[in-house]
């Protein structure tokens, strides 16, 4: 029996119908190109009229609204989803800044607390100037004008205002400028102290402030009126100190001086001696046997400058004593600690004779 047979052409598929079955024969080899066609996402319609399957072209205006509209709503998609991750994590570049921000907020920290820092340093280092440097001294203290000038008055930071942080700016520019201003103040009155503490020093070192003896020998007549001269008989001023030593005692010069008299003074001390210490003061040594220093000669205290005995207008062996300052006549007895023994009297010349040495 015979049979009619239809022939479909496509250009992905050949099949043969029969009136009585479909001979799937040649369609087989072609099954997975018509699902890659569709997985493409391209659209076929059967052509009745010839029995093929034609792809469905779509305008291209069609074409770019739909482009348009997967690209808005991607984008709109995106946004979404960025503006979430933002909020809740936040960008790499905020969170960067961010942690800027909270290193500046450290480091402005820091800098406070190192200007208030240097601020009580130099508010400490001005009160020991005032309270213990200064007076040790016998100087003045360092005038509030002085050490305020250069502030008040025009506004000095005007070019820091208008900015976010200017208060902070500001504020830790003045501390700047008041730490500088305290520093210079500061370093000049030290200047002024170490040059003055020279001076003391020296000051102290001319100070007759030793007893020309040693203190194991007893004091004799100090400074009074005397109604009786012990060689003269008559009343006249004793000047000085006298030291009941026995003849041949060695005598020390009481502070640093040069030797402005040395030798036979004729007012009745005999061999005599005279240093001038400085800063007013001078001192007297009389009735001496031998003398070791001449006129003009740079002294130390401490150092021996002669001998006791009785020379001049005296009674007996002994030394007289005399401090003068601006031409007074003072009390030896204050100028000099009666209460240190012979041990301590001798080692306290020893180490000034040591100490002469080293100069």
């Amino acid at each position: 029996m015979s049979m009619n047979v239809l022939n479909i052409h496509s250009p992905n598929l050949v099949c043969k119908i029969s009136l009585f079955g479909l001979d799937l024969s040649n369609c087989k080899k072609n099954i997975l190109k018509n699902l890659y066609l569709l997985l493409r996402n391209r659209k076929y319609v059967l052509d009745l009229s010839d029995l093929q399957y034609k792809q469905v072209r779509m305008p291209w205006k069609k074409k770019l609204l739909h482009i348009f509209l997967w690209f808005a709503g991607s984008l709109i998609v995106a946004t979404i989803y960025g503006t979430i991750f933002e909020n809740i994590f936040g960008s790499p570049k905020e969170r960067l800044l961010s942690q800027q921000v909270e290193n500046l907020k450290l480091q402005y920290t820091l800098i406070g607390r190192a200007l208030d820092n240097s601020l009580e340093s130099l508010s400490s280092l001005r009160l020991s100037d005032d309270k213990r440097y200064r007076p040790v001294l016998d100087m003045d203290s360092v005038s509030e004008s002085y050490r305020k000038a250069g502030f008040g008055g025009v506004d000095r930071y005007s070019d820091l205002a208008g900015y976010i942080n200017s208060d902070i700016l500001i504020s830790y520019k003045s501390k700047i400028d008041g730490i500088k201003s305290m520093a210079t103040v500061q370093k000049e009155s030290f200047k002024s102290i170490s040059e003055r503490s020279v001076e003391w020093k020296r000051e102290i070192d001319h100070f007759p402030g030793i007893s020309p003896v040693s203190v194991k020998f007893r004091l004799g007549d100090g400074l009074k009126w005397r109604t009786v001269h012990p060689v003269l008989g008559t009343s006249r001023p004793h000047n000085g100190q006298d030291f009941e030593v026995p003849y041949g005692t060695e005598v020390y010069a009481t502070g640093d001086g040069s030797i402005i008299e040395s030798g036979w003074n004729s007012g009745g001390f005999g061999n005599c001696i005279v240093i001038d210490h400085g800063y007013g003061f001078q001192t007297v040594y009389g009735h001496l046997s031998d003398i070791k220093v001449v006129s003009g000669q740079k002294v130390k205290r401490g150092e021996l400058i002669g001998i006791s005995g009785s020379s001049g207008l005296s009674s007996g062996p002994h030394l007289h004593y005399q401090v003068e300052q601006f031409g007074a006549h003072k009390n030896p007895i204050n100028f000099f600690n009666n209460d240190v023994n012979a041990d301590e009297y001798n080692d306290m010349i020893q180490a000034f004779e040591s100490k002469s040495k080293l100069r």
